[in-house]
């Protein structure tokens, strides 16, 4: 079966990249409620390749806001089945601006595909679904059961999706999950996560005045609430980069020697960090390699702040309020609602009498790990072998995928994250693109994965 398979997708490489550019183009951002319509469109889109090339089953399951695709094929009797995970919906593009083609009109240029999603996660999630097409078109049958389930608010920290799959249990029930939303270290050098980080996402709005003030007649008299908002934040962080908040790090799981040795040799090097980021030099906590830092580690990040005159040229106002965006990324056992509460209760135990300050979260996901010995990750290995030639190193994953630890809680099955993209695949950012060379080899290694799947369980 494989070698069919891997016959029917060498042979069809010009219409996959067709098909994928088709997809790319339905600009499915998942935030914007004015793409309400994209999102759908993109769905749709996916729940009728599905149909065409033999799943079965097709539907768009309803939530609040965008839809989930489920799909399956499940006549692999006496096989495990597979729950292929995705997410259709995509970032905004801005800032427009600094694309050199238009985010929505994928372009080839020397071997990449550029456009918002190329990456994260339609170019991805689509080599998952080739091969599933490879073994159905070539063979009629594939070698394990499998199932769908593609969302569109992952880029909204899947808001909708922990309830879905609860009200749809039986339905996606399987016995491990393949995510391919994650990024080898380099093109010779494929990776398999064996680790996320968690996230608690907040705001922190300070108040003073009741309206705006003239800053030549109250300046000096009453406390900006900018520079308030500055001053605490500005206390989040330690001299030495380490989160200030009491309790923190109580829950952080440590490295053992052997693991920090193991971080140390196949993490991201120091160079990479700066040459990727263009930052003029490190920072961070110093008794940390930059390797754990980036997996192992938990961080808080400021990631924009509001209030007052940012327009041309000058207003000399004191702003009645100011308001910032906060994230917190969590390292494994740590819980996020027991750290949204620890932040919460920090900030605002630093407002001074003279302003009001209220802090909260409205997005909390827990941190993951996954049981490296798993027979599902052996076979997620060969099958990196077969495909890239190479045996994948493990690793821990800065980022987060609130599914993991969703799908752990709610299902306990093992996630395999078999990504594809690249270090400088500029996710989130402008110019995003996906190699098509790791298109190819990803669509072959997920081939394999699922005939590995059949024969561990053998």
């Amino acid at each position: 079966m494989t070698a069919s398979a891997l016959a029917y997708h060498r042979d069809r490489r010009e219409a996959t990249l067709e098909q994928l550019l088709d997809v790319l183009r339905i600009p499915s951002v998942s935030t914007l409620p004015e793409h309400a319509d994209d999102i759908r469109q993109a769905a749709e889109w996916i729940a009728a390749y599905a149909r065409e090339i033999g799943l079965e089953n097709v539907e768009l399951i309803e939530t609040e806001r965008h839809p989930v695709v489920y799909a399956d094929w499940l006549h692999a009797e006496g096989q495990p089945t597979v729950l292929v995970y995705g997410h259709y919906d995509v970032q905004p593009p801005d800032p427009l601006e600094e694309w050199e083609t238009p985010p929505f009109e994928p372009t080839v240029r020397e071997g990449k595909l550029f456009a918002r999603g190329s990456s994260d996660d339609k170019g991805q999630v689509f080599a998952q679904l080739k091969a599933v097409e490879a073994y159905l078109k070539s063979e009629g049958s594939l070698p394990v059961n499998v199932k769908l389930c593609i969302e569109g608010e992952e880029e909204i920290g899947s808001q909708h999706l922990p309830d879905t799959l609860q009200a749809h249990h039986e339905r996606f029930t399987a016995d491990m999950c393949v995510i391919s939303d994650s990024q080898m270290q380099a093109p010779d050098r494929p990776t398999i996560v064996y680790g996320l980080r968690g996230m608690v996402y907040g705001e922190i709005e300070v108040t003073g005045p009741s309206h705006d003030l003239h800053s030549g007649a109250y300046g000096g008299a009453v406390h900006n609430p900018m520079q308030a908002m500055c001053e605490i934040l500005a206390s989040l962080h330690d001299a030495d980069g380490r989160v200030a908040i009491p309790g923190f790090y109580d829950d952080v799981r440590a490295l053992g020697d052997d693991e920090r040795a193991e971080v140390a040799e196949t993490g991201v090097a120091e160079s990479s960090v700066l040459s990727e980021s263009g930052a003029p030099a490190l920072w961070g906590e110093p008794d940390c390699r930059v390797a754990e830092r980036l997996g192992a580690r938990p961080t808080l990040e400021i990631h924009g702040i509001r209030g007052g005159f940012t327009g041309d040229g000058a207003k000399t106002v004191i702003p009645a309020k100011a308001l910032a965006k906060v994230s917190m990324r969590l390292a494994a056992h740590q819980r996020a609602d027991e750290i949204a509460e620890l932040f919460q209760r920090h900030v605002e135990s630093l407002a001074p009498e003279t302003v009001h300050v209220r802090a909260h979260a409205f997005f909390k996901a827990d941190p993951a790990l996954v049981e490296r010995d798993h027979p599902v990750m052996e076979a997620a290995a060969g099958a990196y072998q077969s495909s890239f030639g190479a045996r994948p190193v493990f690793t821990l994953e800065g980022g987060t995928i609130p599914v993991v630890s969703t799908l752990q809680r709610q299902y306990e099955i093992p996630v395999v994250l078999m990504g594809f993209g690249l270090p400088d695949d500029r996710l989130h950012s402008p110019n995003e693109k996906f190699d098509l060379r790791q298109l190819e080899r990803g669509v072959e290694c997920a081939i394999h994965f699922l005939s590995n799947v059949a024969s561990h369980h053998g």
